[in-house]
């Protein structure tokens, strides 16, 4: 990596009280000496590690705003390096000015990701902990965010760490017994090391087990909202949200375009799309709604249904029924605070296995029973982030299905008598896609494309 010093905006751009330009790098207590002046005259270049001071930053002789510097020496910083932030008055003129000022006097503009990535390659995280900084940014749940700070503190990584120990240490023995046959050694039997790789087998195998739910709390589950005209989908979008996000009429076909929104349910982000009610029409424009709206059912992961509990079933409700059949699916039966009209009885013949929940979007009923639904069919109910290692990373399982797969030809070699050589060829081929989670074994190409994603100034 270069020695260059490298600054960024470090806020989001645009009109709030503070804003804080960043600088990391072996130039950056340089750089504030040129253009800062503490109130009290005091000399930036003998100011004491992780100390704050108020003054002015000027250009030249002009003074451009009046900030608090904050002073981080290395090593005990974000990125091992020396690093300064300069709290600024919030607003686009006066950060992009003080950047550019701070540019002019050295500093390089940092790449996305940078300052991270410099975490990274001077030895503060390994690469699962810096990739679960883009997480905590994203979070959209309280649990995402747990998920992503136990991540952050090492939880993934200490697992990945005992793994490659037990690992190592086969293959310690192994390579022994490979090299020094003539020696008095003890040497593990082919049991033994066939009860050791289960066992460590089985363990990736558990991890690998959390994916499912660790990409729920990472990206929500896609969640169409659909049902004939005039159900109440956009009512329930609202009322999910809590905000009027949604036309609401009493006129059929008011939707004509997917309205999405992340909700968060119970712990449970949704990625909700309400879409337009589904029905024979003539009207051009709704037409297109209703092709939106079955797309939408197609690339989602969990459809809600919602019927009117208080109208007799029609041919829309069943040719839904019958278009969402093989996909994970909730029936809603909404306005159960009217008199009930539906035969249970008849719907229960187009639905096998799915739930059917009564619901009342006016007097706010159901909505209980509906997340812990929800919650039951992807997460299996509870979830304990605190105590639980959940992979939620599609890269770590990527790695981690190819550690199983290397332990898995352990097992095949094992019982077709294979040389212990070969046994050593598959563990390491494991140990090493486990480094990839870790950063230990990875390529440039891949560094570059995780620190890529990340916003300016992070």
């Amino acid at each position: 990596m270069e020695n260059n010093t490298v600054a960024a905006i470090s806020t989001p751009v645009g009109s709030g009280g503070i804003s804080i330009v960043r600088i990391s790098g072996s130039n950056a207590m340089h750089i504030i000496g040129k253009i800062f002046k503490a109130k009290n005259s005091k000399d930036m270049s003998k100011a004491k590690s992780h100390t704050i001071h108020f003054g002015f930053i000027f250009d030249e002789d002009k003074i451009i705003d009046e900030v608090l510097v904050s002073i981080m020496r290395k090593p005990n910083t974000y990125t091992k390096e020396d690093i300064v932030e300069i709290n600024c008055h919030g607003g686009i003129v006066p950060t992009q000015k003080i950047l550019e000022i701070v540019l002019k006097y050295g500093a390089d503009l940092a790449e996305p990701g940078e300052f991270t990535k410099r975490a990274f390659l001077n030895g503060r995280l390994d690469l699962s902990q810096a990739e679960s900084v883009i997480d905590l940014i994203t979070a959209k749940t309280d649990l995402s965010r747990q998920s992503a700070v136990n991540q952050l503190e090492g939880s993934l990584s200490h697992k990945i760490s005992i793994l490659k120990g037990k690992i190592a240490d086969l293959l310690s023995h192994i390579e022994v017994n490979i090299d020094y046959p003539e020696y008095d050694i003890e040497q593990l039997s082919i049991a033994s090391i066939e009860s050791t790789v289960i066992q460590i087998n089985s363990e990736i195998k558990s991890l690998l087990t959390t994916s499912d739910t660790g990409k729920i709390l990472r990206e929500g589950i896609s969640t169409a909202i659909v049902g004939k005209p005039n159900v109440g989908k956009s009512s329930l979008l609202n009322a999910l949200i809590g905000d009027q996000r949604a036309i609401v009429t009493d006129i059929p076909g008011t939707t004509r375009d997917l309205i999405e929104e992340y909700v968060n349910l119970n712990g449970v982000p949704l990625r909700l799309v309400d879409t337009a009610g589904i029905r024979e029409t003539e009207d051009i424009v709704e037409k297109i709604g209703v092709d939106l709206s079955k797309r939408a059912i197609a690339s989602a992961e969990l459809v809600l249904f919602i019927m009117d509990n208080s109208s007799p079933l029609s041919k829309e409700d069943t040719s839904i029924l019958e278009s969402i059949k093989s996909k994970k699916y909730i029936v809603i039966l909404n306005k159960s605070d009217l008199p009930a009209v539906i035969d249970f009885s008849v719907l229960r013949n187009f639905i096998t296995d799915a739930p059917i929940i009564n619901i009342s979007i006016t007097e706010s009923t159901g909505f209980d029973i509906l997340e812990q639904t929800i919650k039951m069919m992807f997460m299996s109910g509870q979830i304990d982030v605190n105590n639980d290692v959940i992979l939620t990373n599609v890269r770590h399982k990527n790695a981690l299905h190819k550690a199983e797969e290397s332990m898995d030809n352990v097992l095949d070699n094992i019982k077709l008598s294979h040389t212990q050589e070969l046994l050593a060829v598959d563990l390491q081929n494991a140990y090493r896609y486990l480094g990839e989670i870790t950063g230990e074994s990875v390529s440039e190409d891949i560094i570059h494309s995780i620190f890529s994603r990340f916003c300016l100034g992070k």
